[in-house]
């Protein structure tokens, strides 16, 4: 009987775990390599002055089949996360609320008992919605998300509501260049899909908790290895296998998976030729920014819901995280991708985000801390006619995975733990493999 085959996995994030354990349950001895002490990749938690916070606010969706999946898969109990209806509400302008009934009438029902739109508004919302149900939701890959919405004749106050929040929230990619296609992928697929869809799954854990530490667990459990604050720097080939710079053991592997931010994969892969075509591509992606602020009060703040959002200032999403397992008083506001308050100091622009939160929601207890944290690189900007690498690359044991690589979905968790565990699919199929078919192994 031949040994299992060796694979190393570079990167401790979603992807990288998903990839893992996907792999180790098909049979494979996998080593994971985290150049960080904390797990997560960029969804990890930061420990600063006292507080757990996580580098950035992120939300799932009842769509993401493969992460709750995987979830499951390694034991995390249903209660880490917060499930909610879909509710879009901006306190005192507009509430949408999906109705508690089967799929498409909780999305009607909930358009009809809107407050906040017009008539006029929820007819364009129900225009928009059948034309893309009518055409199989194929958009021209050159389309832009806001010639979508101006070819639709959607009004001002859904572009400023609705429509512009969910494309920036989804695709982190401002809607005159985001991509029309990928949005409406990410509509299909939610908002026109079961009721359960459409559902915001709100961590109640921070993000290093909600995954890779159970993932860690699992693998460990099972004779696998993680490694942390072991950075690998470049990966060589030698006659019978890969070798990484980093690995104290020197191990040979048949098959490596990166699992890094897409930037890292050059330097990884300089010693492999074969892989030029696909830095060249990795090199054409243009990036967006992330900023999440976080901001403590001494006591409560009246949130009508957990997240709420934020208009005509810089702050886009406000999440209240007392409701959320964390502390009294404590909130995330959310700005995604490029913007005005890119030229805005950090004090200046955590005390705007405050008047914005006053204005939402009233009278605000005293601030007694705030951080703000900034992810220059946060994910690829979607736009239209994007090129990504696939997992499978022209070097046979290479193989990446992330939120980057090639996919009808923007840069979410959802897109890194898919990618990871199609990586890891196409490397047992490749040794001839089997993923165990139970979910609980």
């Amino acid at each position: 009987m031949s040994s299992p085959p060796q694979v190393a996995v570079i990167g401790g994030g979603y992807a990288g775990f998903a990839a893992a354990v996907t792999l180790a349950r098909g049979g494979a001895r996998v080593s994971l390599f985290e150049s960080s002490r904390t797990l997560g990749g960029r969804a990890r938690v930061v420990e600063t002055d006292g507080y757990r916070i996580d580098n950035g606010q992120h939300i799932l969706l009842g769509a993401y089949a493969e992460t709750l999946r995987m979830l499951r898969l390694v034991g995390v109990k249903p209660r880490s996360l917060l499930t909610r209806r879909l509710a879009l509400v901006y306190p005192g302008l507009c509430a949408l609320r999906a109705a508690p009934l089967p799929a498409p009438l909780h999305l009607a029902f909930g358009l009809l008992r809107a407050r906040g739109l017009s008539w006029t508004d929820k007819r364009a919302m129900a225009r928009l919605m059948g034309q893309l149900k009518g055409q199989a939701y194929r958009i021209d890959p050159d389309r832009s998300v806001a010639t979508l919405l101006a070819e639709s004749n959607q009004t001002d106050t859904l572009n400023r509501l609705i429509w512009e929040p969910l494309c920036i929230a989804a695709l982190n990619t401002p809607v005159g260049d985001a991509s029309a296609q990928v949005f409406a992928n990410v509509l299909r697929d939610s908002l026109a899909a079961a009721a359960s869809a459409s559902d915001l799954l709100i961590p109640r854990v921070d993000l290093s908790e909600l995954f890779p530490v159970p993932a860690s667990r699992w693998l460990a459990m099972r004779g696998h290895q993680v490694r942390t604050a072991e950075p690998v720097k470049s990966i060589s080939w030698l006659e019978s296998g890969y070798t990484l710079e980093g690995d104290p053991w020197q191990t040979l592997f048949e098959h490596v998976v990166i699992a890094t931010s897409p930037y890292h994969v050059a330097p990884l892969v300089g010693a492999l030729p074969a892989m030029e075509p696909v830095v060249r591509c990795i090199a054409g992606l243009r990036h967006e920014p992330i900023v999440t602020t976080w901001l403590a009060f001494d006591g409560p703040l009246p949130f009508p819901e957990p997240m709420i959002g934020l208009t005509g200032g810089y702050g886009q999403w406000a999440f209240d995280r007392s409701a959320l397992g964390g502390p009294e008083g404590l909130v995330s506001v959310v700005i995604s991708a490029r913007g005005a308050h890119q030229d805005v100091q950090k004090d200046a622009l955590e005390i705007a985000l405050m008047s914005e939160l006053q204005a939402a929601l009233g009278p605000l207890p005293p601030l007694k801390w705030s951080r703000t944290i900034t992810e220059k690189r946060a994910t690829f900007a979607c736009t239209p006619g994007v090129i990504r690498p696939d997992t499978s690359t022209p070097e046979p044991g290479i193989w990446l995975a992330g939120d980057y690589v090639a996919s009808p979905y923007p840069a979410t968790l959802e897109a890194a733990v898919t990618s990871g565990v199609t990586a890891a699919r196409r490397i047992l199929k490749r040794c001839g493999l089997k993923e165990s078919p139970l979910l609980l192994d």
